[in-house]
C-alpha cells in the first residue's frame, strides 16, 4: 500500500482497556493516573478528546486553505514560471554545502512529523538541511498523456485537479496526503497496479539536483542507469525537483463488484483470477476479515450508473468503506454498486484505512458520522506532532505495521503467516505487477504476478514481540523472493 505508518495506542473493541493496560505494563508505564501523571494518562485514555476539539477542525482548515491555494495556482498557471527559480534556490543551497566543506550529509528540511510514516528520523537533527519548497502541479500534457509535477504535490491534490479533466495518473495511492516524492523514493501501490505495476512504473522522467550542484533530467532513454536507481534510494541519490508521470482518460464512475469469500483456499483462488483478468478489471483488492472470510472487490470505470445502486462513500455521513465492505460477508451472492470515481480512489482516506477506530473508538457511529465526519479524518501529521512520549512508546511496542510484497503464489502461506505472528485484522491485498526492469528492485520472474498483503494495527497473538517477529516475517519474505 501506499502505506500508512501511524498507528493508535488504543485496541479495538471491547478489548481497549485490558490491551492498554497489559501493554503498559509490558512497556513499564502503569496505566492508572496514580502510578504516572494525570496528563499522561488523559492522553493515552482520551485522546479522542483532543483530536476530535483540536486536531479535526485544525486539519480541516488546513484542507480548505491547502485547496484554495492549489486551485488558484493551477487556474493562474504560475508554478511552471516559479519552478526554476525554486530549483536553483535548492541548487545554491547545495553548493554552499559544498563550499562550506561537505561536513555532513544533506537530506531534506521537512520535518519528520509531516511525513506519513510512522517513524520519526533523527538524522535530520545532525544532517545538513536544504529547503525545498516544490509543491505544484507544472504542466497536463493530454498529447502526450503525462503530467509534469513538483514532489510535494499529494495524490488528493492530483486527483482534484486531474479528475474534473477527465484525467487521472494511472496508479493513484488511496491516501490524500501521499506525495509524489514520497512515491517516487519509496514505493506506491494501488488496485490498478496489477496493469500498470508500482508508482515507480508510471514515472517518465524525474529531474534532480545531484550532490554536485548539477541539475539534470533522466528517463529510460537519457541517463537511464541514474533514472532506474531512482525509485526504493530513498533521496540519497539526489534532490528530486520534477516528477512525469503516466495519465490515463477517465469515466465518471467505477462500478465495483464485491464478491464474498468463505474459505481461504477460494479467497487465494479467486483473488488471483481477478487478478490476472487485466482486460475486464482495472481495479482489484480484497480485504480479509479474518483466516477464511473476506470480500475481493473488481472494477471498472464506466460513465452511467443504476441509480439504486449509486454508493458516493466519500459523503461524510457514509460509513467508513471498510466497515461497509464487512457487511457484505454475510451475502450470498455478489453485489454490484456505482462508485464516484474520486470517492473510490480515496475510499480509504476518511477512517485511515481502519486505524481511526482506534484513535475515535465512535467514528463510525451514525451521530458522529452527521455530527463531525465532514471534518475528518485528522491530519497524520498533526498527530504525529502531538503525540507523546508515553504514547510513542506504546507504539513502538504494541503496534505492527507491515506490507509484505510476496509472489502471489504464497498468499495462502502468507495469510497463515500473518495469523500465526500477529493476526491482526483486516488485511489488505492488493496485486501488482512486477516488470522485468534495471534498478533496486529486480523481479525473479518478468512480468510476475505479485501481492501486498498490509498488517496494520494491534496484534492479537500473546507472543508478540515487535523485532522477533518482525524478523521471523522479514526472513518468510526473503526465503520466498519477495
Amino acid at each position: 500500500m501506499s502505506s500508512v505508518h501511524w498507528r493508535s495506542v488504543r485496541a479495538r473493541g471491547k478489548k481497549n482497556d485490558g490491551q492498554l493496560k497489559e501493554a503498559a505494563d509490558a512497556a513499564g508505564k502503569p496505566a492508572t493516573p496514580q502510578a504516572t501523571s494525570t496528563i499522561a494518562y488523559i492522553l493515552i485514555n482520551y485522546r479522542w478528546v483532543f483530536v476530535c476539539f483540536f486536531l479535526l477542525p485544525l486539519s480541516f482548515v488546513y484542507d480548505i486553505l491547502f485547496y484554495m491555494r492549489n486551485k488558484v495556482i493551477f487556474f493562474l498557471n504560475s508554478a511552471p514560471s516559479k519552478h526554476m527559480e525554486r530549483v536553483l534556490q535548492v541548487r545554491e543551497q547545495v553548493l554552499r554545502w559544498a563550499k562550506d566543506g561537505r561536513k555532513v550529509p544533506m537530506c531534506t528540511a521537512r520535518p519528520g512529523w509531516q511525513n506519513i510514516s510512522y517513524r520519526r528520523g533523527k538524522y535530520k537533527n545532525s544532517l545538513s538541511n536544504i529547503h525545498i519548497k516544490l509543491l505544484d502541479i507544472l504542466e497536463v500534457n493530454t498529447t502526450t498523456r503525462t503530467v509534469r509535477v513538483e514532489p510535494m504535490v499529494t495524490m488528493g491534490q492530483l486527483s482534484a485537479t486531474l479528475n474534473p479533466l477527465g484525467w487521472s495518473i494511472a496508479i493513484v495511492p488511496e491516501m490524500d496526503d501521499l506525495t509524489v516524492g514520497g512515491l517516487v523514493m519509496g514505493t506506491g501501490i494501488e488496485t490498478s497496479s496489477h496493469k500498470y505495476g508500482l508508482f515507480q512504473h508510471i514515472c517518465k522522467s524525474f529531474e534532480l539536483v545531484l550532490a554536485d550542484g548539477s541539475i539534470v533530467t533522466c528517463s529510460k532513454d537519457i541517463s537511464s542507469d541514474l533514472f532506474y536507481s531512482i525509485p526504493w534510494s530513498y533521496g540519497t541519490l539526489g534532490f528530486l525537483t520534477a516528477v512525469e508521470l503516466q495519465i490515463v482518460p477517465t469515466k465518471k464512475f467505477v462500478k465495483l463488484k464485491y464478491h464474498p469469500v468463505t474459505s481461504l483456499d477460494d479467497a487465494c483462488r479467486i483473488f488471483e483470477k481477478a487478478a490476472r483478468d487485466f482486460d475486464n478489471n482495472q481495479f482489484v483488492e480484497a480485504l480479509m476479515f479474518d483466516l477464511s472470510s473476506g470480500v475481493v472487490m473488481t472494477g471498472s470505470m464506466v460513465d452511467t450508473y443504476e441509480p439504486s445502486k449509486l454508493n458516493e462513500i466519500g459523503k461524510w455521513h457514509k460509513p467508513w468503506f471498510f466497515k461497509h465492505v464487512e457487511s457484505k460477508l454475510s451475502r450470498s451472492s455478489d453485489l454490484i454498486e456505482y462508485i464516484p470515481l474520486r470517492d473510490y480512489f480515496h475510499r480509504h482516506s476518511r477512517s485511515i484505512f481502519w486505524e481511526l477506530q482506534d484513535i475515535i473508538p465512535f467514528g463510525n457511529n451514525v451521530i458522529f458520522r452527521y455530527l463531525l465526519g465532514w471534518m475528518v479524518p485528522p491530519k497524520v501529521s498533526l498527530l504525529k506532532l502531538t503525540q507523546s512520549k508515553a504514547i510513542k512508546e506504546l507504539y513502538d511496542n504494541h503496534h505492527f505495521i507491515q506490507d509484505m510484497l510476496v509472489p502471489i503464489g504464497c498468499l495462502k502461506e502468507s495469510l497463515e503467516l500473518f495469523h500465526r505472528e500477529v493476526k491482526i485484522y483486516p488485511l489488505w491485498l492488493c496485486p501488482f505487477i512486477l516488470p522485468a526492469q534495471p534498478g533496486m528492485l529486480k523481479s525473479p520472474q518478468a512480468g510476475g504476478l505479485f501481492v501486498d498483503i498490509g498488517a496494520y494495527g494491534v496484534p492479537q497473538v500473546l507472543n508478540f514481540h515487535p523485532v522477533h517477529t518482525t524478523r521471523r516475517v522479514e526472513e518468510f519474505v526473503r526465503l520466498n523472493h519477495g
